[in-house]
């Protein structure tokens, strides 16, 4: 049955518009076009209210999204005794059996009133010694466990770290419980699988959640060398048991060409499936986070001459899974956040990508670049997934981090914009929160979400309403090769689509933040209503 949305002030991509007629999850006609043919549809009146195109997060991990929901909240913790109360209500208020690990992720050092330091084995021990604890910092690239999990481990004072990783040791030589990138392999590995059946109650959790922020597609980092048959079956009864929210494309992790070259020889490939999900492209890690100071620079980092970051990857081995996916006509998109990790992914694309980088690899996160940099991505083609939430947090570390000359230079996402270079934008949840309006304020106003600093920090980044908002969907699109199914209101695309409380090209951009989302429809199917 075709239905008429009608009386919008709807934003189709390149112009705007009042009416789409939708059939069969696909809009047919918009604006006159769509009243002319509407004979017979089902009449929705859309109040005046404002309509943009379903948003598209274009890297985030779902999965984790969906554990964070059933597990430790830890997103806003101001004290190491904040952490340790929100634990132990948890475990209380689940019931949880004593040998069970007990997870969580969100904690932010930076984020805590009084001394600002890292938890440690001491501080979880008094959750419980019990449970084996787990907690990953909000990054992702640093974790902190309690004795109970250092002991099922076996890992000790002589424990050395794994290549691309780091355990932090106190001055006995004694294990702090912080692990660091590669390393925290060491600990996670003995917590329990989940049943696919489990994994696929969490993700379709999680589809809910993000359906009720306008998202209608997502690119989602879950699949890894460990873990691609189940992840896979996982998101398959998603849509089998018809739960799904969202549009996913699957962008598969590996950190070991043995176990990429398993995937392939399984039959795994880019394009693989059809919406609502897809295999996309192979993703991998060259360094770590800017926060836990495991990016990888060029220099040493202002505030910590001893290190530069962790080389998660080495430039050989990049180059050699690039050589292999584009063999395979496969895309590579590489998480890369100090400058030194940018340069060896350019080098890589520009070494082993192929001519024109015709399969858009491209820059996860791209965050610490200088100008002949930044050029580069325009002279490789080279396509930039960006997190302008990122600049909540680290727009109050970066100058201490890097200096203030790099930092300056950095996050210039709108520079890279304005070049021409493809860049979409997604949140890099549960990193941080998936919220689609924090991270489109963070891109507008260039200010945290305390509307600090008057004016934006470097204010000449600041992207207009209407570039954010196709950051968000039409170059998300792009960066997945679905343009042509997705991205703007047009005929014959699908018909995923927003509906909003306030007129967001009108209001002061101050005001975007409180944008809320009222109706989200994915192919004419109502997803989320408020």
């Amino acid at each position: 049955m075709k239905t008429l949305y009608f009386n919008g002030n709807i934003y189709t991509g390149d112009s705007f518009t009042h009416s789409l007629l939708v059939d069969n999850g696909v809009i047919i006609a918009v604006g006159d076009a769509a009243a002319m043919r509407a004979n017979g549809a089902n009449a929705f009146d859309l109040e005046g209210k404002t309509v943009i195109p379903g948003l598209i997060d274009s890297h985030m991990h779902l999965y984790g999204v969906g554990t964070n929901i059933m597990s430790v909240q830890m997103l806003g913790a101001h004290s190491p005794e904040d952490v340790i109360e929100r634990a132990k209500k948890f475990i209380a208020e689940n019931n949880v059996p004593a040998g069970t690990y007990v997870t969580g992720r969100g904690w932010n050092q930076d984020y805590f009133t009084g001394e600002k330091r890292l938890l440690n084995r001491y501080d979880l021990d008094r959750i419980s010694t019990e449970h084996p604890i787990v907690f990953r910092r909000a990054c992702g690239h640093m974790l902190v466990c309690n004795s109970k999990a250092l002991e099922l481990s076996g890992v000790n004072k002589n424990t050395e770290a794994c290549p691309g990783g780091a355990i932090d040791k106190d001055a006995n030589g004694e294990p702090t419980g912080i692990f660091r990138e590669h390393a925290m392999g060491m600990i996670e590995q003995f917590i329990p699988a989940k049943t696919v059946d489990e994994m696929a109650e969490i993700i379709a959790k999680a589809q809910e959640y993000a359906a009720s922020y306008g998202i209608t597609s997502i690119q989602t980092n879950d699949i890894n060398d460990d873990n691609f048959q189940r992840m896979d079956a996982a998101y398959k009864k998603v849509v089998a048991d018809g739960k799904a929210k969202c549009r996913i494309t699957q962008q598969s992790c590996f950190n070991t060409l043995v176990g990429f070259k398993e995937y392939l020889e399984a039959g795994f490939r880019m394009g693989n499936g059809n919406s609502p999900y897809r295999i996309g492209p192979l993703k991998l890690f060259v360094d770590g986070s800017l926060g836990a100071r495991t990016a990888l620079m060029r220099k040493p980092y202002a505030d910590d001459p001893s290190t530069v970051g962790i080389e998660c990857m080495s430039q050989e081995t990049l180059n050699e899974f690039v050589r292999i996916a584009t063999e395979h006509k496969m895309q590579v998109i590489t998480h890369a956040i100090g400058d030194k990790a940018i340069e060896m992914v350019l080098n890589a694309i520009e070494k082993e990508g192929g001519e024109g980088n015709a399969l858009r690899h491209g820059v996860v996160h791209a965050q610490i670049t200088d100008k002949p940099m930044l050029e580069r991505f325009k002279k490789l083609n080279a396509l930039c997934f960006a997190q302008p939430i990122f600049l909540h947090y680290d727009m109050h570390v970066v100058a201490d981090r890097v200096g203030e000359e790099l930092a300056n230079t950095s996050y210039n996402f709108k520079t890279l914009y304005d070049s021409g270079v493809h860049t979409s934008f997604g949140t890099d949840s549960p990193v941080e929160d998936l919220k689609t309006f924090d991270n489109i304020h963070c891109a507008v106003n260039r200010r945290d979400l305390k509307h600090f600093p008057e004016g934006g920090w470097v204010p000449s980044e600041c992207f207009t309403v209407k570039e954010a908002i196709d950051c968000y969907t039409k170059e998300g699109a792009y960066a997945s090769f679905e343009e042509y199914e997705k991205g703007t209101l047009e005929d014959g695309k699908f018909a995923d689509f927003v509906v909003l409380d306030r007129n967001i090209f009108e209001i002061p951009k101050a005001d975007l933040i409180n944008t809320k989302v009222l109706m989200t429809v994915m192919g004419g199917e109502v997803t989320y209503k408020a």
